[in-house]
């Protein structure tokens, strides 16, 4: 992260002074060339490109320097005997008031802009609620990115309620994105949070949440996703619609997919094939921790085109007692795999069973 800031420090400062060096660089060839060449007007370009990257006191600034430089390079050339000199200054003005009603406009933008994204970032607080840290023997952590910077909201959810079976998890992800991925993300979160305190399994929880989404969703619209339960039990219970399977990371490093026994269809496809998903369980006892994510996650390429290889690199939840600070090395290998900003949303959720007093692994 200090790397990316350093070349974005240093991308700004490069933008700041270009305009003064596209200045320096027309007065010079100017002055070497001599007037007959006709290169004074160019030095227009520096309010310009001020205008295109500052606000607008910078530009009119850069624009005054250019008037300067115009009227000095064109009385040493003599240019203001004859119109070419008036014709430059001309020229550094009419593109100076341009480039200052460019940049409010601009500015006005920005402003529009950042009032936009402090509404989703609400909007967001209020759809992907914080889980909590820990429950019971669990701690809980989550990473969430939106392929929309602009926005910092998409179509991928996550919740994490404690009913009297246990705790009660969703990760998911809506078909396509936009406005309504985040009403179809809604649906889904308000339907599960509701089932997950009342239902009596995770079969019962996935048919109200199916029964929610149908009543919103058109066409061929769905929502992949996986729930799990975790009680006092050594297991934790999976049901999988569609979504990509969790990873299990034990102790001793070894890290494998909690896969179900067959495939089956995503939420709001159900009508399609009238056999439920099956619930499973995985064995999960002190010092697993398992990984939740969407395939924002996994469909990460690299420059190469490979996609990023989350089971090989899983084994890094290890490294960190603090399971938000695993998880967020997690996605800053992700986004340093992608060599930018990612394409699809991407959400990661890690729980981490507790060991009990005097166990080696993470706590």
């Amino acid at each position: 992260m200090e790397k990316g800031e350093q070349r974005a420090r240093s991308r700004a400062l490069t933008l700041s002074a270009l305009p003064y060096l596209v200045m320096a660089a027309v007065s010079a060839v100017d002055i070497f060339a001599g007037p007959e060449v006709g290169f004074l007007p160019l030095v227009s370009l520096g309010p310009a490109f001020a205008g295109l990257v500052g606000g607008w006191r910078r530009t009119a600034v850069a624009g005054l320097v250019a008037a300067v430089l115009c009227v000095g390079l064109g009385i040493h050339s003599g240019l203001f005997e004859s119109r070419r000199g008036l014709t430059a200054l001309l020229s550094v003005a009419g593109v100076t008031a341009a480039g200052v009603v460019a940049a409010v406009m601009r500015q006005r933008r920005e402003a529009e802009l950042a009032s936009v994204r402090s509404i989703a970032e609400v909007a967001q607080r209020v759809l992907l609620r914080p889980v909590p840290r820990s429950a019971g023997p669990l701690r809980i952590a989550v990473s969430y990115t939106s392929a929309v910077a602009e926005a910092r909201i998409g179509g991928d959810l996550y919740e994490v309620v404690t009913s009297p079976a246990g705790v009660r998890i969703i990760v998911g992800d809506v078909q396509g994105k936009g406005l309504e991925a985040v009403e179809s993300a809604a649906v889904v979160l308000g339907a599960f949070r509701e089932a997950a305190h009342d239902e009596p399994d995770l079969p019962a929880v996935g048919a109200r949440v199916e029964r929610a989404l149908n009543r919103h969703l058109s066409g061929e619209r769905f929502v992949t996703a996986v729930l799990a339960e975790i009680g006092d039990g050594p297991d934790a219970t999976l049901l999988n619609f569609g979504h990509p399977s969790p990873l299990v990371v034990r102790p001793s490093g070894e890290v494998g997919y909690a896969a179900p026994p067959d495939r089956a269809l995503p939420l709001g496809l159900m009508d399609h094939r009238p056999d439920a998903p099956v619930p499973y369980t995985v064995p999960f006892a002190p010092g697993d921790q398992l990984l939740f994510y969407t395939d924002g996650v996994t469909e990460a390429r690299d420059s190469a085109g490979w996609f990023y290889p989350l089971d090989e690199r899983a084994a890094t939840l290890l490294k960190d007692p603090d399971p938000e600070a695993a998880l967020r090395a997690v996605r800053e290998d992700v986004v340093d795999h992608a060599e930018g900003p990612l394409h699809d949303d991407a959400a990661m959720l890690l729980v981490r069973y507790r060991e009990a007093a005097g166990g080696s692994g993470p706590v």
